[in-house]
């Protein structure tokens, strides 16, 4: 156990020395326990699952030094048959050595199939233990794309691929070059000269494409980002004529991409070129000199054989090193991306556990910002709304009233300032527990693939009752049975059969599901006729006589005339707030005099 020890250290010493810090981190995590982490009580989901494995990895390193161990069984088996079969003419323990060489052979390949197969299942555990928390923290750190999705995937590759058997192999060159210098020191020296040679190689195509490669990853990324971005306005696109437009832009990302790829593909190539021009002069030398050594009687003919293939597997890790060395990086990358990504996590700290929201929204001087903006929409207004009360926000195009909308859900956090519900600051409310007490309709109603009681119900495992009430609820429960499978007709990709008016009532529906005690509607009605705007009306008056608290955004009289209070929102600011009846007038008396004097210029 103590040489298994000291081969995985090696190992961890050599990733080390090829920059590979993070991925010593890991094997440090895995093969010790995470001793390393000593003194930190909690843990990351990504620490927790890295912990998780280190007994298998403990597996597959023994599995690799038996593996290592039984390589030595062809240059023995030559050396056997050249310095004794072929002396003694013994054809005995030419076939005993035959057997036994096959034999241990075969348990070498039996060991390198169930290593793989340990490897595969340790990725498929790893992912397992981290695609739920992945997926959550997606929508929890406000990500806009899916690359930790994609960084666990190009982890996983490397870790079931050959670049991390590779780095299993490795310590063991040294191993192997020291059985060399025991049968001759020139020999040693020559494949210690060749190892040195092709990890040489092997730190220049770390400095050589380390940079370039992860340039282009990142290129490519904004490209495909770019492309996802496109398709979801299609209509756009090639209503007005913009698909050149936007295929050079996509173009000039791509192509950078592409460029960098192939920029250290062809040095990459050029330093793998010459490691193999290396390895057969190598070759030729070792056996060159080996047979001037066996002519001088210093070493014997079987010698001569046997170091040459030791010297072939003492080289052969840091060889497939350099052929896999854009997968390492790759995924080093993905790996100090993950961590980065779990780290922010730690810092959204979420209460759990609390009793079921009342709706008394109370907002402190809170600033609000769209996520990696530093311009502020909303400047610092504070209001309180108790439970069961229903206010209408109103204003001009950009005042902010959706950016407020979604301070009130929790959707962004505030800048600065708090917004609470029930005393508790919204943003840190899990989200997982307040969900179904909280209903939110926002401007662009975003409906999901799939049916259309899965989206009423937020895909969840609700009942069919429930989502019954809810559509009869929003009005929409005769158009839902006029569908062609009814509730269980698939609408696709963000709605995309269904009109502008019904994703918006189905949007509503899922709003009111399972009576939530507090709900925000973004311009409910920006698409509904005069029928669905008098639905909505009667939907708003039952949301209010069951003591639900209600914000509506809207421009439209016929819903504001729903509300108790009115605000009135202004670069950010609240302009005016009170009672419907208070602000209404107040409206009226101001534009007064601008009507008065209008009519004025027009009897001049």
């Amino acid at each position: 156990m103590t040489s298994v020890k000291m081969t995985l250290s090696s190992w961890c010493n050599l990733v080390f020395l090829i920059k590979g810090k993070e991925v010593v981190k890991a094997a440090s995590f895995f093969f010790w326990g995470g001793k390393f982490m000593s003194g930190i009580s909690k843990q990351t989901e990504l620490q927790k699952a890295l912990a998780g494995g280190k007994s298998i990895f403990w597996i597959v390193g023994l599995f690799s030094f038996f593996i290592n161990l039984l390589m030595l069984v062809g240059p023995f088996y030559m050396l056997q048959v050249y310095d004794r079969v072929l002396t003694s003419g013994s054809i005995p323990t030419l076939i005993f050595l035959t057997i036994a060489a096959v034999g241990l052979t075969m348990v070498s390949s039996l060991l390198e199939w169930l290593r793989s197969r340990i490897l595969v299942r340790l990725n498929g555990r790893l992912e397992k233990s981290l695609r739920q928390s992945l997926f959550s923290g997606l929508f929890k750190s406000g990500g806009r794309d899916s690359q930790p999705l994609k960084d666990l995937e190009t982890t996983r590759g490397f870790l079931s691929g050959n670049g991390l058997v590779t780095f299993f192999d490795a310590p063991w060159a040294p191993i192997f070059l020291a059985l060399i210098f025991v049968f001759h020191p020139i020999l040693g020296f020559i494949a210690t000269l060749g190892a040195v040679l092709l990890f040489t190689i092997a730190i220049l195509t770390e400095f050589l494409t380390r940079g370039i490669l992860l340039k282009s990853s990142s290129d490519t990324g904004a490209a495909n980002r770019f492309v996802e971005g496109a398709l979801l306005n299609r209509e756009v696109v090639m209503a007005l004529g913009m698909l050149p437009g936007m295929y050079a832009k996509w173009r000039d990302k791509y192509d950078g991409g592409h460029a960098g790829q192939a920029l250290a593909a062809d040095r990459s190539g050029m330093l793998n070129a010459i490691a193999k021009f290396i390895r057969p002069v190598l070759q030729v030398a070792m056996l060159g000199t080996g047979a001037w050594l066996a002519l001088n009687q210093e070493i014997s003919p079987g010698v001569m054989i046997a170091s040459s293939i030791v010297m072939g597997r003492a080289l052969a890790p840091v060889q497939g090193a350099i052929g896999s060395w854009k997968g390492f990086v790759l995924a080093r990358s993905a790996y100090d991306r993950l961590k980065e990504f779990y780290a922010g996590l730690e810092g959204v700290k979420l209460q759990a556990n609390l009793p079921k929201p009342q709706g008394t929204i109370t907002v402190e001087r809170a600033v609000g910002a769209p996520p990696k903006s530093e311009v502020p929409v909303i400047k610092g207004v504070s209001f309180n709304i108790p439970a069961g009360s229903s206010v209408g926000i109103i204003g001009p195009s950009a005042s902010g009233k959706s950016t407020l909308a979604r301070l009130l859900t929790g959707v962004w956090a505030p800048t600065s300032g708090k917004v609470r519900l029930d005393g508790v600051e919204i943003s840190k409310w899990d989200h997982e527990e307040l969900g179904p007490s909280l209903g939110y309709l926002p401007q662009d109603v975003e409906l999901f693939d799939g049916t259309v009681l899965e989206n009423i119900s937020r895909f969840s495992e609700g009942e069919p009752s429930l989502v019954i009430e809810a559509a009869k609820s929003a009005g929409i429960h005769e158009m839902i049975l006029a569908l062609p499978n009814g509730y269980e007709t698939i609408i696709g990709p963000m709605g995309s059969v269904l009109s502008g008016g019904q994703r918006q009532r189905i949007g509503l529906a899922r709003a009111l599901y399972g009576d939530p005690s507090f709900i925000v509607l973004d311009e409910p009605n920006s698409n509904l006729d005069s029928d669905g705007e008098e639905a909505l009306k009667a939907t708003l008056i039952k949301v209010k006589e069951r003591g639900a608290t209600l914000v509506i955004i809207s421009h439209r009289p016929a819903v504001i005339n729903v509300v108790d209070h009115v605000m009135i929102l202004k670069n950010g600011m609240i302009e005016d707030f009170g009672t419907r009846q208070e602000v209404l007038a107040r409206m009226t008396a101001a534009q007064s005099p601008n009507i008065r004097s209008v009519n004025a210029g027009a009897g001049q």
